[in-house]
């Protein structure tokens, strides 16, 4: 009797939980009002932006500035790298690790500045005709931190560094997924990287629009295809995220043909092995940049781009368009708040 009145319990319990689980999964928000106050920044474009919290957020721009407001957008903070007096970094990727900032330039040289209170300097640089660094991020325990650039040889360039950026090197062919002729990445917004514990993932485009993936900080690749579009030039990913280590989507589609919405936006349920296309032939069109909303259980996801800033509360089934604002990137800092990079221009998106 004991043991039957036990397992009556325990089956009302986990009926009760997995009740409560599923109410949570599909209550949906409702806004009164999605807002964008918007900052101009003179003369630079800016695709990369670390956002800390509602007043403070730092960018690297394309003049070799490395920017900053901590009160809001009232003041900004600016300072202005050169490198051997004459060659100015475009930067396209920044990311934060400790107290210490680190901004990646595109093109030959590849340079990469560690940005402290103390000092800049540069810890990292490679010549290479066909060198182009695209993307920079560190992972969750500050020590392994990863960047990804255009093949140089048959391969993705990827730099890696164990000691929280004092030092990078760079990954061997003999140890990464052979490149298609044609396929690389796009220095869209600092977002075609994503790190969650020890594994990250990385989106390409061009000839062919794939997955790469290591779960050990690097060390070792698989790669995945996709359905995003692909096969040509501005064809592919620029941008993916993920809720969990299971749950991700990513974006793109056409750069030279913006308003197409053909295959664009894929999501995948087991870790980006496979991908589903969602809302195919539907709004958003081309997007560079999708973040997932924290605390929302994967659920709420926002997309930006020179098409427009673009609003899901199912995953990414459906998509309604909020504001028709061009931005490059998009960052969270909460639920209700997150930061926008542009051309000559930071936003702050407030949901109310």
């Amino acid at each position: 009797m004991h043991l039957k009145l036990t397992t009556y319990f325990s089956i009302l319990f986990l009926l009760f939980v997995n009740a409560n689980s599923i109410a949570q999964k599909t209550i949906k928000r409702t806004f009164k009002n999605i807002k964008i106050k918007e900052f101009k920044i003179d003369s630079t474009s800016i695709r990369t932006i670390v956002a800390i919290d509602e007043n403070t957020v730092y960018y690297a721009g394309s003049l070799g500035d490395f920017g900053f407001t901590k009160d809001g957008g009232k003041t900004w903070s600016t300072e202005y790298i050169t490198h051997q007096d004459s060659i100015i970094p475009h930067f396209r990727s920044l990311a934060k690790n400790g107290d210490a900032f680190f901004a990646l330039s595109i093109a030959n040289p590849a340079l990469l500045y560690k940005i402290s209170k103390d000092k800049t300097e540069l810890v990292y640089t490679e010549n290479h005709d066909k060198v182009f660094y695209d993307a920079l991020q560190f992972f969750d325990d500050g020590k392994h931190g990863i960047a990804v650039g255009d093949p140089t040889e048959n391969c993705a360039s990827i730099i890696l560094t164990a000691d929280g950026g004092k030092t990078w090197s760079k990954i061997s062919c003999d140890n990464l997924p052979e490149f298609a002729d044609g396929e690389a990445f796009f220095a869209a917004s600092n977002t075609n990287i994503k790190t969650l514990g020890s594994t990250v993932w990385i989106a390409s485009g061009g000839k062919k629009a794939r997955i790469l993936k290591s779960d050990d900080f690097g060390k070792t690749w698989q790669i995945s295809e996709t359905p995003i579009i692909q096969g040509d030039g501005p064809q592919g990913i620029y941008s993916i995220d993920f809720a969990d280590k299971n749950n991700g989507i990513i974006i793109g589609g056409d750069y030279s043909k913006p308003e197409e919405n053909n295959a664009t936006k894929a999501i995948t349920k087991d870790g980006g092995k496979t991908w589903t296309l969602v809302a195919d032939h539907q709004n958003p069109n081309y997007k560079s940049c999708v973040q997932y909303v924290p605390n929302t259980n994967g659920k709420e996801i926002f997309a930006v781009g020179k098409t427009g800033v673009s609003f899901s509360n199912d995953a990414g089934n459906t998509w309604v368009e909020v504001s028709k604002d061009d931005y490059y990137a998009i960052q969270f800092v909460n639920k209700n708040t997150a930061w926008l990079s542009g051309h000559q221009k930071i936003g702050k998106l407030i949901l109310e």
